[in-house]
């Protein structure tokens, strides 16, 4: 049995969404020839949505190692808040001790918090042991450079400076690139010859079927105050931003000229953005609502900035007449999120550019219905027939294919995991 060390900052019972790829997978490693370790940073060092229920899914045999790092209430004084710096001098001295009493085949860093990335460079020249990165978003990313500063994300002249430095140290001596968008790799491809060299591998998030099992049997605890009996609840849970907005202002467009008609049917129609931002509790900025406030649309769009725990999330979009996703107008973009949408056997209206991996995945269960983001013409036509079905009392939604979302299950997932890993050791 091979051994394997993943570096993932966030854990359980925290919610956030860089580490439900590891959560996921933890059961199902042993199985395809590794023993798993987790390295975390103790949650009492960052102020993610706390959800107990996350633990049942972690098998108690998966040892799970803590490191601290800086109290946040003491360096966002000085402008940093980011977990991946606070906690990389811990992670280096605790890690480093853990590699000289225990030998591991492989480093594998799953999470959004890059920076800690680098030390899989100190690691291997330290100790020869090879590491996988996981791409789940882009690293250092030239999206938002000719964007306007209104649109940039806060710190966004420090954290793309840090970015363009830190992630060429990484990819020097990266074994390997595991990658959620074959547009990630196709970028770290073209800007280091050392990714030319190595394996690498699409792996989108894997779904997990028995989550909604446990929201099956805790619903007396998962309430969903915002939804309301007498309407018709159309429901998106995911972060916002300036990138959606393309998306967002499709479906208000198409809304507005439906609710023109002044026939009725579409005034009990309420949308519910949630959890759009990354902010502290009550600091987020709503990003999705004040579009349709510029339309005349503020008494049917509800937005939450603040985010909810992941089986909450879960419990609404099961309790939810129909589910909406705004993609962004990135075509690399791809929403971690898309299997709950799926697994909740809800409608679904997803709004993208067809490039994604997410569109691909929907089309190819037939879990929905994609408005292509650039066709304004298509996306009209497909986001009227979703909002006229939805208006129909008599409306049926047509199952999922479940045989082809089984590739997508989290045991096909992490079998594909290993293969990878095992290339990068026998490389």
């Amino acid at each position: 049995m091979k051994k394997l060390l993943i570096i993932s900052p966030h854990f359980p019972p925290r919610n956030a969404a860089d580490m439900h790829r590891v959560r996921l997978s933890l059961p199902h490693y042993e199985e395809n020839g590794w023993q798993p370790t987790v390295v975390c940073v103790d949650p009492l060092y960052y102020d993610v949505v706390e959800d107990p229920l996350l633990l049942e899914s972690i098998p108690s045999n998966v040892k799970v190692h803590y490191v601290k790092a800086l109290q946040k209430k003491w360096t966002s004084k000085f402008g940093l808040g980011s977990l991946a710096l606070r906690s990389f001098l811990f992670y280096e001295k605790y890690v480093t001790r853990l590699l000289r009493k225990e030998h591991f085949d492989l480093i594998f860093f799953s999470t959004t918090e890059f920076p800690v990335c680098v030390l899989g460079a100190y690691w291997t020249k330290k100790f020869n042991i090879p590491y996988v990165i996981d791409m789940q978003d882009p690293w250092h990313s030239e999206y938002y450079q000719n964007k306007p500063k209104a649109q940039r994300p806060p710190k966004y002249w420090f954290s793309y400076r840090l970015n363009k430095y830190l992630e060429p140290i990484a990819m020097r001596k990266v074994s390997g690139i595991m990658s959620v968008s074959a547009d990630y790799i196709e970028v770290l491809t073209q800007r280091y010859n050392k990714v030319k060299k190595i394996p690498t591998a699409v792996i989108t998030f894997p779904a997990a079927i028995k989550d909604f099992e446990i929201v099956d049997a805790n619903k007396a605890y998962l309430a969903t105050p915002l939804l309301n009996n007498n309407t018709i609840n159309l429901v998106y849970i995911g972060r916002g931003g300036h990138d959606l907005k393309q998306a967002a202002t499709l479906l208000f467009e198409n809304f507005r000229l439906q609710l023109s008609k002044g026939d009725g049917l579409f005034e009990k129609f309420k949308f519910y953005f949630i959890g759009t931002s990354y902010a502290p509790k009550g600091m987020g900025i709503a990003t999705i609502k004040p579009i349709a406030d510029s339309m005349g649309l503020a008494n049917h769009v509800y937005e939450q900035t603040d985010r909810i725990s992941y089986f909450e999330t879960l419990a609404y979009l099961s309790n939810a007449d129909g589910l909406v996703i705004l993609g962004s107008d990135d075509p690399g973009y791809t929403a971690s999120k898309i299997y709950p949408y799926i697994l909740s056997k809800k409608p679904i209206l997803a709004i993208f550019n067809l490039k994604s991996s997410a569109a691909e995945i929907i089309r190819d269960c037939n879990a929905g219905s994609v408005a292509d983001i650039q066709n304004k013409v298509q996306a009209g036509k497909i986001i009227q027939d979703f909002l006229n079905n939805m208006a129909n009392p008599n409306f049926v939604y047509e199952q999922m294919n479940i045989e082809n979302f089984s590739i997508y299950s989290a045991e096909a997932l992490t079998k594909k995991q290993c293969d990878l890993f095992n290339q990068v050791v026998q490389c």
